[in-house]
């Protein structure tokens, strides 16, 4: 397949660009990951969910998709929790990583290709500092090391701010040894009780943001690659230092494209611990399948903010709910999948079918626009039940056309896993199915009670729904 051309958001640039990877066809993507210090929050699902998307939207548009993950497994917040909690860090950060995973599997995010962890690439990071330190944008001092902002002409221009911008909001005097207040950390002089490693200048370990600039070139072999992602959070000063540190050290475009995906708000707020409208995702899925979640977090777009409420999650599952109900509902018409099976659709019905998947095409080539994917798929599913409201007369094979694009563009572009419960597959007792439901708009309702007793003898179930009856087979 020839992959479809495509428009992404690169926040280095503030606008929509044509898609061009470095190698055509073949996409090297790297997302940062969590700190294991603490449990999954929503936060957490908005970006992976996203990126996932994302990750699957490309493939879906003919892309060969390498991505990369990493996990921060030593970091200034896990020391701390560890002190407290009277650990090691290690364990804290397994532990924590276990949970990503469990928490993640259950929204169906794909497993990346890699987890990089910055302790298994001390060696590495080290050196990439020394060759920053040998091209003239670090300096060590007392046994740390830091970066020199204004020895990197460009910075800032990832998160639009000026030097004199942040150098009017830089806190002078944190530290007196760098030259500059802006200067950040690359290598840290250990501290007596802290995990450290040998390096040129003494015992210590990496700051935070070198490890993102050496792992994912490491992982991506290449000291160029097609995407950067993360949360919006990230941009200043995570990312921004990430472009410094590489493009100081290669002397290359460290990433092409960035995206990051927007906040998740409470009454319009940046949802954080410090504010109490933290959400673990434990709390969430005690209420809600996360399916259900995972649809919530689709309807909006990546990069917009999400305004996080228990409305958008009822409305998310009234919605799947909807979809399995008509999905089931009209493989319930199907007599086969062999009678299904071979043919032509309608010229009039390929015609449409055909609009949809490229409407689809066209939504995920806008920079993965998922609530636009989302109305052609639900306009699929909108049709599906006004052939079975109306009872309009269709083939089985454009009911089953129709069904299998919304439950495949569904299950494997959007993640959502659906629960198509098994349907009857009988023509004479979908016949009957019908016969029942006229009797119902005409209210005799004698007869559709002897239609379902008829049926419960033949051992089927009828479960009236709020988008009508189906016909279920009993479990034995």
């Amino acid at each position: 397949m020839t992959p479809v051309p495509l428009l992404l958001h690169n926040t280095l640039s503030g606008r929509e660009e044509p898609f061009q990877p470095v190698e055509e066809g073949r996409v090297k993507m790297y997302v940062c990951g969590v700190t294991p210090y603490d449990v999954c929050h929503l936060g957490h699902a908005r970006c992976y969910v996203a990126f996932d998307f994302i990750r699957r939207g490309l493939r879906h548009l003919g892309y060969d998709v390498e991505y990369v993950q990493n996990f921060t497994d030593v970091d200034d917040k896990i020391i701390k929790r560890a002190a407290e909690r009277n650990e090691e860090p290690s364990a804290l950060t397994e532990r924590y990583i276990a949970d990503y995973f469990e928490k993640m599997d259950a929204l169906n995010v794909l497993r990346a290709g890699h987890y990089p962890r910055v302790t298994q690439h001390i060696p590495q990071i080290v050196k990439f500092v020394e060759r920053l330190v040998a091209n003239g944008f670090a300096y060590p001092v007392e046994g740390d090391v830091y970066y020199e902002v204004r020895r990197f002409e460009r910075y800032g221009r990832l998160s639009k701010r000026s030097l004199d911008e942040l150098q009017s909001g830089a806190r002078v005097g944190v530290d007196e040894r760098k030259r500059d207040p802006l200067d950040f950390a690359l290598w840290k002089a250990a501290k007596p009780g802290e995990p450290s490693w040998d390096s040129p200048w003494g015992p210590g370990r990496p700051g935070w943001h070198i490890e993102c600039s050496v792992m994912s070139i490491a992982s991506l072999k290449t000291e160029t690659f097609d995407i950067h992602g993360g949360g919006q959070d990230l941009v200043f000063p995570h990312h921004e230092n990430e472009i410094a540190q590489a493009e100081g050290a290669t002397g290359k475009t460290f990433a092409r494209y960035w995206m990051h995906n927007g906040f998740v708000t409470v009454n319009k707020e940046k949802m954080s611990k410090s504010l109490g409208n933290f959400f673990s995702l434990a709390d969430i899925f005690k209420k809600y399948e996360p399916r259900v979640v995972r649809l919530m977090l689709l309807s909006q777009h990546y990069r917009s903010p999400l305004e996080f409420s228990d409305k958008l999650l009822d409305m998310a599952a009234a919605t799947l709910a909807h979809v399995e109900g008509t999905l089931s509902r009209a493989l319930s018409f199907v007599n086969t999948a062999g009678s299904a099976a071979g043919g032509e659709l309608p010229l009039d019905y390929k015609k449409y079918f055909e609009e949809q998947k490229n409407k689809l095409t066209e939504a995920l080539a806008d920079d993965f626009n998922s609530p636009k994917a989302l109305s052609v798929v639900f306009g699929a599913v909108q049709t599906l039940s006004t052939y079975q409201n109306l009872r309009q007369p269709v083939s089985d094979l454009v009911l089953k056309t129709y069904s299998d694009f919304v439950k495949e563009t569904l299950d494997n572009v959007f993640g959502l896993r659906l629960n198509i419960e098994e349907v009857v597959e009988d023509r004479f007792v979908n016949d009957m199915l019908l016969r029942r439901e006229r009797a119902r708009e005409e209210k005799n309702w004698s007869e559709a009670d002897r239609i379902r007793k008829e049926l419960a003898d033949r051992g089927i179930t009828i479960e009236d729904t709020p988008t009508g009856s189906r016909l279920l087979k009993k479990k034995t």
